[in-house]
């Protein structure tokens, strides 16, 4: 059973203190920084769900401060985030009537007609620190249009859940997508305002282009800080446990294990109907809304249950925890079937699943990343907005 690879193990003994949040003011929380900038300006605005300033979204505050809001872009799960995933929506603005561009699909970048008359865009979502996550890569799409078509861009910076610790495989050229863009770790480290200026800084927009950036920083924040979100990012991301476990469970979506999309706990868990004899068990169905099609759906699956995992364990760990991947995999026994094409895309690289299927143990994984994470460290520094 998977079990006695020692997952529940820490649970039973870690003894550790409650984790204590420090008070962050959030960009978009610093009006007094970025509204008089935006008066007499024609604005597009990319949001979702996460926009908000304090429990006013950022869209009512543009309008109570006759801010000129002409458009507003919306990445993956839509402007009020509750598309499922893959869902490619154009609408208009429920409350304002005010055109909404969906930059998913498609059409992931803005076109020229969409920045049409407008002076500066606006960037405000919530990140949570792992290279698939694709408000990354909307943000470079952003950047791009703008610089191509001479808008300005603002991005308001938010806090980086999982910004303590920096780990898991630079991204190659050859696996650059939606989900990986730039050549950076799996997990990063930086807040999209800090990746903003590397972005640029590093020329890694197309034709080397720059893009007019302003960044307005966070108050109150270090890399070091434990900021928990007051607004689930995604669907599926719906608690603080989930957004702690995603840098670890999110890369199960390129094998043959669920991690709970189509459940009341995604990101929470693992399992598949062969891990049988494993303490939880549970069926993933289709969510509207969160899973339209799930990975193995109707499918009993047995597995490991997380949600008690304290959140000072993962933490204390800093890294990618490789050992519920490592153990799963073993549990699984087949390698061929094990991972889909999927999972080299996610990594940025294909020596993480040969060295998986070779039998590496996670410190000579973990060895093989440390020269190239060490030179992203020193990389990054000119970027840095916070203390790390």
């Amino acid at each position: 059973m998977i079990r006695k690879y020692g997952f529940l193990v820490f649970v039973l003994s870690q003894v550790m203190a409650v984790a204590c949040y420090a008070q962050v003011r959030t960009a978009a929380e610093r009006t007094e920084a970025y509204l008089p900038v935006l008066r007499g300006k024609r604005v597009g605005l990319v949001a979702n769900h996460t926009s908000m300033v304090g429990d006013r979204h950022l869209v009512d505050v543009f309008r109570e401060e006759g801010i000129a809001l002409c458009r507003i872009f919306t990445p993956e799960h839509g402007f009020r985030g509750n598309h499922a995933d893959g869902a490619v929506v154009h609408e208009k603005d429920e409350v304002t009537g005010i055109p909404v561009v969906s930059l998913y699909g498609e059409r992931r970048k803005p076109r020229a007609g969409d920045l049409e008359g407008l002076d500066v865009v606006v960037y405000d979502l919530q990140d949570v620190g792992v290279r698939c996550y694709t408000y990354l890569s909307t943000m470079h799409h952003v950047m791009e249009a703008c610089a191509e078509n001479g808008v300005e861009l603002m991005v308001l910076d938010r806090p980086n859940p999982n910004g303590y610790f920096v780990d898991g495989p630079i991204l190659e050229p050859a696996y650059r997508s939606f989900v990986g863009m730039h050549p950076i770790p799996f997990v990063h480290g930086m807040t999209l305002g800090e990746l903003a200026r590397m972005i640029n800084g590093e020329g890694w927009l197309g034709g080397g282009l720059q893009c007019s950036l302003t960044v307005i920083p966070c108050e109150n924040y270090t890399h070091r800080t434990f900021y928990e979100l007051p607004v689930p990012p995604s669907p599926n991301l719906p608690n603080m446990k989930a957004v702690y476990l995603y840098p670890s469970l999110v890369l199960f979506e390129g094998t043959v294990v669920s991690v709970g999309r189509g459940t009341d706990f995604p990101f929470q868990v693992f399992g598949h109907p062969a891990f049988k004899g494993n303490p939880l068990e549970f069926t993933p169905v289709a969510v509207p809304g969160v899973s339209d099609r799930p990975p193995l759906e109707g499918e009993t699956c047995y597995g490991v249950d997380l949600r008690e995992v304290p959140d000072d364990f993962l933490h204390d760990q800093a890294g990618i925890v490789l050992d519920w991947l490592l153990a799963a995999r073993e549990e699984y026994g087949d390698d061929t079937t094990f991972f889909t094409p999927y999972f080299d895309r996610l990594a940025g690289t294909a020596e993480l699943r040969t060295m998986i299927m070779e039998g590496k143990d996670k410190y000579q994984i973990r060895y093989a990343w440390k020269r190239d994470l060490n030179a992203f460290r020193e990389r990054r520094k000119p970027y840095l907005l916070y203390p790390e």
